[in-house]
């Protein structure tokens, strides 16, 4: 028979160590425990806590008192601590519960400041990129008046510069993986066009496989959907305007030089210091005089008026393009050159044919 007088209930010590008294942990009452046998001092500890926030109850210094017993705790598992709730009648909305601040301030870009600010975002690449430009162009209409192979060397040119300014036009850089894919659809266009007698289905055809490559190899990436989404996007877009550009390739030698020579002066005259409507009309007026002077040269005679000013209306798109978003100099230089001339190669592949 247990001969025992009835105790309260004593945590076991397996180090054979003198019984502890249960501990209380911070925000819970003293409610007259037997291990405590000072009510008045376990009332001041539990008013100590009340009130008190959750950074102040998990922050404070622990003293020597305080501190839980390492071997016990080690024996003891312990789980996250959670938040208590708010004493009633407290202030919620005060520092102590308010939401935690994570997020800093957005990363702006010159062209969002430039618009908060009132400014354009739009800076037109300037004389140099112009000069450049009108370079290009009459080394393409020189080209063409060579031959087929002596244009391939200009076009090319073209070809690697517009797949590249594309790129930098969109914040992407490096991106060397797209610009090689679009600058090698480009070279595929142009090997189908010589194989096929420089027939323009071998654009079409070469632009359809070139889209479905890059969803492939999109599609591939272990990048996020938005960045993925982007990258796509540009890759068809550079492809695509580098594919188009072999257009020269396909149109008729005269319609070549008629339609690069236009751009050039119209690239020129637009970069003169003007106001934007009247630059406008000054550079398409004097396409229109350059194609009718290339076309007295050829075989086109005054039709090449209209072939000019068709070519130079879609050279200021790309002009127009290449000068969005606050580009860097960079792109100027890429971008600013090439767009250009790159969206004028349709205009003279079609202009060229209905006027032959």
């Amino acid at each position: 028979m247990n001969d025992q007088p009835n105790r309260p209930h004593q945590p076991y010590d397996p180090y054979g160590q003198q019984p502890q008294a249960p501990r209380a942990w911070p925000g819970q009452g003293y409610q007259g425990h037997q291990g405590y046998e000072d009510p008045q001092a376990a009332q001041q500890y539990t008013q100590q806590w009340q009130g008190q926030t959750w950074e102040t109850q998990h922050h404070q210094p622990v003293s020597s008192a305080q501190a839980p017993d390492p071997e016990t705790a080690i024996l003891t598992p312990q789980s996250p601590p959670q938040r208590p709730a708010a004493p009633a009648g407290a202030d919620v909305s005060a520092p102590g519960y308010g939401p935690a601040t994570v997020g800093g301030n957005t990363r702006l870009t010159d062209a969002q400041r430039a618009r908060a600010e009132g400014r354009s975002p739009v800076i037109e690449p300037g004389m140099q990129p112009a000069a450049l430009t009108a370079l290009l162009g009459l080394l393409l209409a020189g080209a063409a008046a060579v031959g087929t192979y002596a244009l391939l060397v200009p076009l090319v040119v073209l070809q690697a510069v517009t797949a590249a300014g594309w790129f930098r036009l969109n914040g992407m850089w490096p991106a060397r993986q797209g610009i090689a894919l679009g600058f090698a659809g480009a070279l595929a266009a142009d090997a189908a066009l010589l194989a096929s007698g420089r027939s323009p289905s071998a654009i079409l055809g070469t632009l359809g496989v070139w889209v479905l490559l890059a969803l492939v190899l999109q599609l591939r990436s272990h990048a996020d959907p938005d960045e993925r989404m982007y990258g796509l996007m540009a890759t068809v877009a550079a492809s695509a305007l580098a594919i188009v550009a072999g257009g020269y390739l396909a149109a008729a030698a005269d319609a070549v030089t008629v339609g690069a020579v236009a751009v050039a002066v119209a690239v020129l005259a637009r970069a003169l210091p003007l106001p934007t409507p009247a630059s406008v009309v000054v550079s398409l007026l004097a396409a229109a005089g350059a194609g009718i002077a290339a076309g007295q040269v050829t075989d086109l005679g005054t039709s090449g008026a209209l072939l000019g000013a068709g070519a130079a209306a879609c050279a200021l798109i790309g002009h127009r393009v290449a000068s969005y978003d606050y580009p860097s100099r960079f792109v100027h230089f890429t971008a600013g050159v090439a767009l250009p001339l790159a969206a004028a190669a349709p205009a003279v592949y079609v202009l060229g044919r209905a006027l032959a």
